[in-house]
């Protein structure tokens, strides 16, 4: 049986690459024609996401990305490589 979870339920919860390092924190849901494009991630101390983008609050990540909702998210490994902002596109 297919169990939902409500947008605003998911809001705050923590984000974990599937390697196990903590990465941030849901803060945004982007909708696009009512589907869930990408998810915004908060940096929040502590997390690998605040680590690798020091002067940014946050980073998109498209919905791809996304493995498990439960309580706590679980997202593919992001490559934080030093080139173009698209790379999360065309990763994996």
């Amino acid at each position: 049986m297919a169990r939902f979870k409500k947008i605003s339920d998911v809001y705050e919860m923590k984000v974990f690459t599937d390697s196990g390092y903590f990465f941030g924190e849901i803060e945004e849901a982007l909708i696009e024609e009512n589907r869930i494009k990408s998810w915004k991630i908060k940096a929040v101390p502590g997390s690998l996401l605040s680590s690798k983008v020091k002067d940014a609050k946050g980073v998109i990540i498209p919905q791809k990305f996304f493995k498990a909702f439960g309580d706590i998210v679980i997202i593919q490994d992001v490559d934080f490589g030093n080139s173009s902002s698209d790379d999360a596109d065309d990763e994996k």
